[in-house]
């Protein structure tokens, strides 16, 4: 009898079967932590295996769309986001479209096992990526276009306090929808741009599917699609030994660049 979850990509099995989106290994534990969209906040050990749930749920208010991630390996704090606690991710389009301001940013402590709501009231927030030396963090806050920037409180404070954020700071307004945020080497980030090219941007306006940005918030380098010919929409973008390694939602393959 064939099992129901196959590693098939039927999207309506996305609920029973999960649907992994935040991913990132603690380098120290090697363990891989998991946003998964249906199924929450979960860990996988360093040689495989099933994934552990750690968390489903904060302040008594389930996850519906858990979303991007990333690890503060000096403290072990894990920040994710939960794009939403009323629509869940097969309804992505009804959320781009709602203004839905239910979305959170939220810390899981590895040490106490508990889930803190560090933000409310974020329109879609996505992707999630700490700075290189964890003072700062930025999130994609995809339906309004732009990546927010949270500083953070430092050294033992910031672990063990709930609320370790002032109100966010605009750092950067996009031309389309953002997903993931992904920080080099250098310390610089690179924003995937998914589908839904701003009203307010000009027709004859570059069209990047990324942007490369420093710590400060000015743009490096910007990635061209090719009009859609090579990416029209990408989910990721992440630099190592110079080369691109390119995700996308509508694409069944990773693409590369080694010259860009």
């Amino acid at each position: 009898i064939r099992k129901i979850c196959d590693g098939s990509t039927d999207p309506n099995l996305e609920p029973i079967c999960g649907r992994p989106l935040g991913l990132k290994f603690h380098i120290e534990t090697c363990h891989l932590y998991i946003a998964d969209a249906y199924h929450g906040l979960l860990v996988v050990g360093p040689y495989g295996g099933v994934a552990e749930k750690l968390a489903t749920s904060a302040e008594g208010v389930s996850f519906k769309f858990t979303n991007g991630l990333d690890i503060d390996t000096k403290t072990g704090m894990v920040y994710f986001t939960d794009s939403s606690t009323v629509i869940q991710r097969r309804n992505v389009d009804s959320l781009l479209r709602s203004l839905d301001q239910t979305g959170r940013l939220l810390k899981y402590n590895p040490y106490t096992k508990e889930v803190s709501v560090i933000y409310k009231g974020l329109v879609f927030p996505n992707g999630v990526a700490l700075s290189k030396n964890n003072s700062f963090l930025l999130v994609a806050e995809s339906t309004r276009m732009r990546i927010l920037k949270f500083n953070l409180e430092s050294g033992a404070k910031a672990k063990n306090m709930s609320k370790v954020f002032a109100d966010p700071e605009v750092f950067a307004v996009l031309p389309r929808v953002p997903d993931n945020i992904k920080r080099n080497k250098d310390g610089d980030f690179w924003v995937a741009l998914n589908t839904g090219r701003s009203e307010s941007i000009q027709s004859d306006a570059p069209d990047p599917i990324g942007i490369k940005y420093n710590e400060e918030g000015t743009v490096l380098k910007r990635l061209d699609g090719h009009n859609g010919m090579i990416f029209n929409s990408i989910s990721e973008v992440k630099e190592y030994n110079h080369r691109l390694y390119i995700g996308s939602v509508t694409k069944p393959y990773v693409g590369i660049l080694n010259d860009y």
